[in-house]
């Protein structure tokens, strides 16, 4: 700890070579993100987050999910810096619109409601992406999973990635290997990649996103061997092979609202939804390893979510003068 790299890595995508420069803030101080960061500026910020994100929850359980969901996919374009809340305008393309967003990604107007009220108790204080970050925490809490101290101080960005949107968050049919890949180029380990993972435990999917699982995934027309038979036939009745793209289906059939381990049980029993679940147990001993304790000590995995999460809030954050704090989270501020 204490220590804070920066390097430049090549992304390889599936469209282009891109070189990108990545400043991932490992200490918490020197990234100048701390709990604190508002104790003085906007005190009841984070009682304001929470009470927002409480009735959003209270109203639709499954909105931890979808909130939740919504820092991991900012976090893995150009940094937690609320570029994904962007709306499309000018020479700025949303990352709404991309491949992993569109039709799925929900909840911004939870995120509106929140910014708004921060706005009127202290106006031009609080970032869209310290947002982001906290309502991820307190939608885990209120789903019953670990509590964390959220590193505050991140500044909102002025642009968005449609391309990095498209090919950096990973995908449900990418290979073990691309996943881990795509976790490692924003400094995020195997154990970061497993851990993190556990946050389908109170997700819904779309039938698009597992369909090539249940006919022919190998190009042969039957039910992927890695996906428990009789598990796939019951998702065959309402994921059929063509049609229903936007069918939902939980990917924890245990306790889809509660956030546990069970996820990593169903893994074990060859009950994982997505490919990019069911190949953490089949394809590295390693990751194989960490779902078995995971299924079996829900206090490890909470521990390791926990830690994990704070480590995925410090992916090159705007600090200092770099970046804005938006007034609204849709747009960049007009001066």
């Amino acid at each position: 700890m204490g220590i804070s790299s920066m390097w430049c890595v090549t992304v390889l995508s599936l469209i282009a070579f891109a070189p990108i420069c990545l400043s991932h803030k490992i200490d918490d101080n020197e990234g100048n993100l701390y709990p604190q960061f508002y104790d003085h500026s906007c005190p009841r910020a984070q009682e304001i987050v929470k009470s927002v994100v409480e009735r959003a929850v209270a109203k639709e359980a499954r909105m931890a999910a979808s909130l939740l969901r919504l820092h991991f996919h900012d976090c893995f374009v150009k940094g937690c810096d609320a570029s994904l809340l962007l709306d499309s305008s000018g020479s700025i393309t949303s990352e709404k619109r991309s491949n992993p967003n569109r039709k799925s990604a929900r909840g911004f107007e939870v995120i509106d409601d929140i910014k708004k009220a921060l706005e009127h108790e202290c106006p031009k204080t609080v970032s869209c992406a310290d947002i982001l970050a906290l309502a991820a925490r307190d939608s885990t809490v209120l789903a019953g999973g670990p509590n964390w101290e959220v590193p505050l101080g991140r500044r909102d960005s002025r642009d968005a990635s449609l391309s990095g949107s498209n090919n950096n968050i990973p995908a449900p049919n990418n290979t073990f290997q691309t996943i881990l890949t795509k976790f490692k180029v924003v400094g995020l380990d195997l154990v970061d990649m497993v851990a993190l993972s556990g946050s389908h435990t109170i997700g819904d999917a779309r039938c698009t996103s597992f369909r090539q699982r249940l006919y022919g995934q190998n190009g042969n027309g039957r039910i992927d061997t890695t996906l428990d038979q009789s598990y796939a036939a019951e998702l065959r009745t309402r994921c059929p092979r063509s049609g229903g793209d936007q069918n939902l289906f939980i990917m924890d059939i245990i306790t889809p609202r509660k956030f546990d381990n069970n996820y990593y049980k169903n893994i074990v029993a060859s009950k994982g939804l997505l490919n990019s679940d069911q190949v953490m147990w089949t394809k590295n001993e390693a990751s194989k390893k960490l779902v078995e304790q995971y299924a079996e000590d829900m206090g490890l995995f909470f521990d390791h979510f926990a830690k994990s999460m704070v480590k995925m809030g410090n992916i090159s954050p705007l600090t200092g003068s770099r970046g804005e704090i938006r007034r609204v989270c849709r747009r960049v501020n007009h001066f």
